[in-house]
């Protein structure tokens, strides 16, 4: 049997990646919720606002670690497995990615030590600073990284010759035409996930019965957050998708289950696409409303795949059901939302409830949607690896054989199996632990002077990670 490198490779990064963006996911989100926290036992004193934070930078920590492991791996492939790809894209992405380095790597790498082991060591300010400081980086670790991948998406800014791109203007480059709805719609699905798992561990405790104080802190600010993001994700995500209908028409038609499109093109529910026939199957739809969410017009002309030739085609049977997964939690999402209000009215909030119990089931959600919401980026742009351009068959590393792909994926699998799943088993057991205990004084302690640190620590190293009941 003849293995192909090119398919190979791809399923390869898309194992490492999809490893590695749970982890960026969560921690840019995370990191911007402890900066919050410090914020707050800066101006309040409570130790209250200490604890928590003390207790996210914890599992920040072991996220962020988990994160870089699995982002080193995922660029080394761009030398073994993607070497045509590295050397005509390399005069455009090359510098995006090192700016990436530059300004974001090591503005994290430097002040992170002293989020973790500064605490007692440093003015609270100081510290405070070093968290603003970390999540900057990891919102501009995003940016960088969203506009390369962007420009793969919409190239602009360069010019193909002899082979290779060269740049003709940085700006359009960086801020190329599908660049700004990207970054806003996943920073805003960033903050989403971060604030389910913040919410649902936060339910967990109050169903527990432990840690009260800090799951009511936790639930209340999560939710509000939550409440704000949702709608203001779906309303981002209408203006990508109109973005996208203009500069990538074929994905949006494999995304919606197009086949003929035109006018007053039906949303299509369910169906189950089929590649060979160019046909859906089973298919439950509205008339006309596909139309109206995408062109905002009833009579509005949506593309079809047959308007594409076959071989410039994404694989609808992959990409209509990853879209209406990310849709689907979405709206998950918003009624999330509006159940909080209903419940913070009713002054229900924090009572042991039915909703603390679908907070705690919906801690998976972000993840799964950013997934869905990757795949349906990345399988939607094939069969180009810059859009219109180049192809994803024309970036591979033409040495590389199939039996050398697949011996390091199934390395990868393994290792990734012992290493992340021992790193995940290490935070659900924190989770599960909780923050550090505290005193009744603890609860009651006035704002202090800025600098001055407490004449005791909150948690100890050995003593932090007790059960406190």
């Amino acid at each position: 049997m003849d293995l192909d490198p090119l398919l190979l490779s791809r399923i390869q990064f898309a194992f490492v990646i999809s490893f590695h963006i749970l982890f960026p996911s969560f921690t840019v989100g995370l990191a911007c919720w402890i900066a919050v926290l410090e914020a707050r036992w800066l101006i309040t004193g409570k130790a209250l606002y200490r604890s928590l934070s003390e207790f996210w930078t914890r599992i920040f920590a072991i996220s962020f670690g988990m994160g870089v492991v699995s982002g080193i791996v995922m660029t080394y492939q761009f030398g073994t497995n993607w070497s045509r790809w590295s050397d005509i894209v390399g005069n455009v992405l090359g510098p995006l990615i090192q700016y990436e380095v530059v300004t974001a790597f090591f503005l994290e790498a430097a002040f992170l030590g002293i989020l973790l082991f500064g605490r007692d060591r440093v003015p609270r300010g100081i510290h405070f600073l070093a968290a603003v400081l970390v999540a900057t980086g990891t919102v501009l670790s995003s940016f960088w990284i969203l506009s390369a991948n962007s420009w793969m998406h919409t190239p602009a800014g360069a010019e193909l010759r002899d082979g290779r791109f060269f740049v003709t203007d940085w700006w359009a480059v960086v801020f190329n035409p599908s660049f700004p709805y990207r970054l806003a719609h996943m920073l805003t699905a960033m903050f989403l996930t971060t604030g389910f798992v913040v919410a649902g561990i936060s339910a967990f405790y109050l169903l527990r019965n432990r840690f009260l104080e800090h799951a009511r802190v936790g639930l209340s600010m999560s939710l509000a957050l939550i409440t704000i993001l949702a709608p203001l994700q779906i309303f981002l995500g209408d203006l990508h998708g109109l973005n996208t209908l203009e500069h990538q028409p074929a994905k949006i038609a494999a995304m919606e289950g197009h086949w003929e499109g035109g006018a007053r093109a039906p949303l299509i529910l369910f169906a189950i696409p089929d590649n060979e026939a160019e046909t859906n199957h089973a298919e439950i739809a509205i008339p006309a409303l596909s139309s109206l969410i995408l062109t905002h017009e009833w009579d509005g002309v949506v593309p079809g795949l047959k308007n594409f030739p076959v071989a410039d085609r994404p694989n609808p049977e992959i990409l209509f059901w990853t879209f209406r997964i990310m849709v689907a939690i979405g709206m998950i999402m918003l009624a999330v939302a509006l159940i909080h209000l209903v419940q913070r009215v009713r002054g229900k909030l924090y009572s042991p409830h039915w909703f603390h119990k679908v907070l705690v089931g919906c801690m998976p959600l972000g993840f799964v949607a950013i997934l869905a919401g990757w795949f349906t980026t990345e399988i939607g742009r094939q069969p180009w690896v810059v859009y219109g351009i180049i192809r994803t068959a024309d970036a591979v590393t033409p040495a590389l054989t199939g039996g050398a792909v697949l011996t390091s994926l199934i390395v990868f699998m393994v290792v990734y199996t012992i290493i992340y799943g021992a790193g995940t088993y290490y935070l659900f057991r924190l989770l599960t632990i909780g923050p550090a205990r505290l005193n009744d004084e603890d609860l009651e302690i006035p704002a202090v002077v800025q600098g001055h640190q407490p004449k005791r620590p909150l948690s100890v190293p050995g003593e932090s990670i007790e059960p406190a009941e």
